[in-house]
């Protein structure tokens, strides 16, 4: 793991004559995670909790409780990335920010221009004004202001705002991400135990390249600690590469229930998603999904081990999260956040 010391300069705080000393000055700072009772800040907040970290998460408001996780010392502060003022009262003491807020889960009905483009637009504005030293986005491969697609160019957007704020940054483009409570292997286990078919985009070809949320978690944290990250963007994703037909039979298995395969176009496909999305209102997948499965999301397969020196998981040893859990009774096990 890199020398967490960066954390603080012995500098401008003199000489650490005494060990109690560089401990506190490692570890008091304030960090600011957005989307922190998502699938992936939720997983990087205990991290950061469990290392000693301050950290503050930013809640929209809401009448629903926050899914923060549980027994996790956490400062709330409650306020819309499109409250300017809201956003800079957010930012008072903070060092680092991690932004991983997103509408994107929200499937039809969420406004991922307002949330992921606006919002991250306002959010470096605030940070840049409160003078926070680092500044880490959680991107997807293929973001690009030019994309074809809505999600891939809000995001190509929202990192140029990003790079543009003047703040220090790194944004890391992931690969799809799993885990306990994501937004993926959970809601094929749901779809495949709900429907007596499971719906193929044309033959599943597309290929894949799945990464642990802990292992995305630990390039985050442990970038806030290498300097060679600053003002770089790089592409992160899991040691193996998967066609979709094969992650979906391997879910098949792994929760014991296997359904027939059908290869539909991406057209009918996607028919299909919109019809489910306005008749289930939990339904797990949306046309993002459908867009995100047009093509390979893939990267170099030594993308996480080149720059952090550590092979990420293989995604068939890491889904116990799957099992034991009757899924046929499952409404919205964490498939919406």
């Amino acid at each position: 793991m890199p020398n967490q010391q960066s954390a603080c300069n012995a500098d401008e705080r003199g000489d650490f004559s005494n060990l109690f000393v560089l401990v506190a000055c490692i570890i008091h700072y304030m960090i600011l995670v957005t989307g922190g009772t998502g699938f992936v800040g939720r997983a990087l907040v205990r991290q950061l909790v469990a290392n000693g970290q301050q950290v503050r998460t930013l809640i929209r408001p809401s009448q629903e409780t926050p899914a923060l996780p549980r027994g996790v010392p956490v400062e709330v502060a409650v306020t819309s990335l499109n409250d300017e003022r809201g956003l800079r009262a957010a930012l008072r003491g903070v060092e680092v920010v991690y932004h991983l807020a997103g509408a994107e889960h929200e499937g039809a009905r969420g406004d991922v221009l307002s949330v992921d483009g606006r919002g991250t637009a306002n959010l470096v504005r605030a940070a840049a004004e409160m003078r926070v030293r680092r500044f880490f986005y959680v991107s997807h491969l293929d973001a690009d202001r030019s994309s074809y697609y809505p999600l891939l160019k809000v995001k190509g957007i929202a990192e140029e705002h990003i790079r543009r704020s003047g703040v220090p940054y790194t944004i890391f483009r992931s690969a799809l991400l799993y885990g306990p409570e994501d937004h993926f292997t959970t809601a094929l286990a749901w779809l495949i135990a709900k429907f007596p078919l499971f719906f193929l985009p044309r033959t599943g070809e597309v290929l894949l390249q799945p990464l642990w949320v802990e292992d995305l978690v630990t390039c985050l944290i442990w970038a806030n600690d290498m300097p060679e990250t600053v003002n770089q963007t790089y592409d992160l994703g899991g040691a193996e590469y998967f066609p979709f037909r094969q992650i979906v039979e391997i879910v098949m298995e792994t929760i014991g229930k296997r359904r027939p395969i059908v290869s539909v176009p991406l057209p009918v496909l996607r028919w299909l998603t919109v019809t489910m999305e306005s008749a289930v209102s939990f339904f797990p997948f949306s046309t993002f999904w459908v867009d995100y499965l047009s093509y390979n999301r893939t990267c170099a397969v030594d993308s996480v081990t080149r720059l952090f020196g550590f092979l990420p998981a293989r995604f068939t040893y890491r889904l116990d999260h799957l099992k034991g859990i009757n899924w046929s009774k499952a409404r919205n096990l964490a498939l919406k956040k």
